[in-house]
C-alpha cells in the first residue's frame, strides 16, 4: 500500500476542531494510522483543514460514499465556524462581510 493510499483531505474545519476530535468521527469507517490537523506554523492554529490516513484503503472510500472527504465542510467541534463549502456556490466571504 503507498502512503497515499486510504488518505482523505477534510477541508471546512472549524478552527477549533483536533486531531482527537477527528479520529472519533472518522473511526466510524474503520481503524485509522494517522490523523492531521494543518496548523501555522508560526500561531499552532488550525488552518482550516487535515487528513485522516485509514490503515485500510476501503473505509476510506467507504467514508467519502457517505460525503465526507474533499471539498465537503464539517464542523467535528460541535461549535459553529463560518466556512466555504465548494459546492454550496457561496464565497468564503459571506460568513464575514455581513
Amino acid at each position: 500500500m503507498s502512503s497515499e493510499e486510504g488518505k482523505l483531505f477534510v477541508g471546512g474545519l472549524n478552527f477549533n476542531t483536533d486531531e482527537q476530535a477527528l479520529e472519533d468521527h472518522f473511526s466510524s469507517f474503520g481503524p485509522i494510522s494517522e490523523v492531521v490537523v494543518v496548523k501555522d506554523r508560526e500561531t499552532q492554529r488550525s488552518r482550516g483543514f487535515g487528513f485522516i490516513t485509514f490503515t485500510n484503503p476501503e473505509h476510506a472510500s467507504d467514508a467519502m460514499r457517505y460525503g465526507y472527504g474533499y471539498g465537503r465542510s464539517r464542523d467535528y467541534s460541535g461549535r459553529s465556524q463560518g466556512g466555504y463549502d465548494r459546492y454550496s456556490g457561496g464565497n468564503y466571504r459571506d460568513n464575514y462581510d455581513n
